[in-house]
């Protein structure tokens, strides 16, 4: 999401400078840049099982984790596409399509989450593989929507070798966003999956319960002093 939002300047930038060309060479950029982001995404999560049981974590729990990422894989890549396809419709003040896509693919998601789930008894393989099927659904919609629309025939001339050129100047402006994005809203997130791993290492109940409501931000009378007399322990 936060590498993405590079497109909001440039695609902005171009769109008010009637530089139509220049928005469809910053989409294909920034997809390939988000591409390849995910490609390591996907590399590191292939080994969820091994990391969780490291960081000593339930092997029950590292292996039910690990199930549900891989499935998760797939649509790792539909997100990554989809928010570059979200800002470059965006910055064209163009609405309408992307809620028909928004809520058509959820729709279906729930069939399939129904089927995969509760018909073929997939478990956490089926809602992972659905949410990924649903991602892709959405994000095949408004790729279908620009390259079939006339409305975009200026700012979408098809996919150019041009568009490399732009690779750098677009990670370039989308690594500061995507810093702000994770010191906005992921890394209060991020505090509260470091609690979480402590929770997994932690085999006493009371323990783990005072563990889990700081992880939920609750503050509640006696909770540090209680966790740091059992951190001395």
């Amino acid at each position: 999401m936060g590498l993405s939002g590079a497109l909001e300047t440039l695609c902005g930038k171009a769109y008010g400078a009637r530089l139509y060309r220049k928005l469809g060479l910053y989409l294909q950029a920034s997809l390939i840049m988000s591409g390849a982001a995910s490609a390591l995404i996907a590399a590191l999560w292939c080994f969820t099982e091994p990391l969780l049981l490291l960081l000593r974590q339930d092997p029950g729990v590292s292996r039910a984790a690990a199930v549900f990422v891989r499935a998760q894989i797939p649509g790792l890549f539909a997100f990554a596409f989809l928010q570059c396809l979200l800002r470059y419709l965006q910055a064209q003040s163009v609405v309408l399509p992307l809620v028909a896509c928004s809520v058509a693919p959820f729709a279906l998601h729930v069939l399939l989450a129904h089927l995969l789930v509760n018909v073929l008894g997939l478990g956490l393989a089926g809602a992972s593989a659905a949410v990924s099927a649903t991602l892709w659904l959405s994000c095949l919609m408004l790729l279908a929507y620009v390259l079939l629309s006339e409305k975009f025939s200026e700012t979408w001339r098809g996919f150019s070798a041009d568009a490399f050129k732009y690779v750098l100047p677009t990670v370039k402006l989308a690594t500061p966003s995507a810093i702000m994005v994770w010191s906005v809203f992921l890394l209060p997130v991020t505090y509260s999956i470091v609690f979480l791993v402590q929770c997994g290492c932690v085999h006493d109940w009371e323990t783990t319960f005072w563990l889990q409501l700081r992880a939920m931000g609750v503050r509640a009378p006696g909770a540090h002093r209680r966790f740091a007399t059992e951190s001395h322990r």
